[in-house]
């Protein structure tokens, strides 16, 4: 846990103004309490964590819970509207920004999105359902994307097409 935290502190350049900071702070606290096995232990640990996760989600607008997988150097760039599913897998250096719902196509239907390492994910994007986003891939603002996206790809507009990225894109 706490490698993680200084990677997180180091990712948001130690600036405890940047709300990602500290959602994700809460995040790596709520995983960490999974590892205490004694129940009767554990339990002070979650109700902590359920008041710090209720705090953070009002104060934030960031919704993350811990059973999500989250790999290393997550940034959430800009304050709220942020829905993340439990059932969700984010990769490596992955970016996402204001407004983005990544969850599930359905209430009552299984499979929530599995991101790839160095996406990239704008404002307003919705990811739904039981999909893979490759490795490299650009999410425009407000797609809505409910397939698949290979890698090195770039995913626009409602439902979102998928368009090969460039190799002279900037990023």
């Amino acid at each position: 846990m706490f490698e993680n935290i200084r990677e997180d502190w180091r990712t948001y350049e130690g600036d405890l103004t940047k709300q990602g900071l500290s959602v994700m702070l809460i995040y790596r606290f709520g995983c960490w309490r999974y590892g205490i096995q004694q129940r009767w232990l554990r339990l002070p640990f979650s109700i902590i964590y359920k008041m710090l996760k209720l705090l953070s989600q009002m104060s934030t607008g960031i919704e993350l819970p811990c059973e999500t997988k989250v790999g290393r150097r997550l940034v959430i760039e800009h304050f709220g509207d942020i829905i993340i599913s439990g059932d969700a897998v984010i990769g490596d250096d992955v970016i996402i920004r204001n407004g983005v719902t990544i969850g599930l196509k359905r209430t009552g239907v299984q499979g929530a999105p599995i991101i790839g390492n160095r996406v990239d994910i704008g404002a307003g994007a919705k990811l739904l359902g039981a999909i893979k986003i490759g490795d490299d891939v650009v999410i425009g603002a407000n797609a809505v994307v409910l397939q698949d996206i290979p890698a090195n790809s770039l995913a626009v507009g409602v439902p979102a097409k998928i368009k090969p990225r460039s190799i002279y894109s900037s990023n």
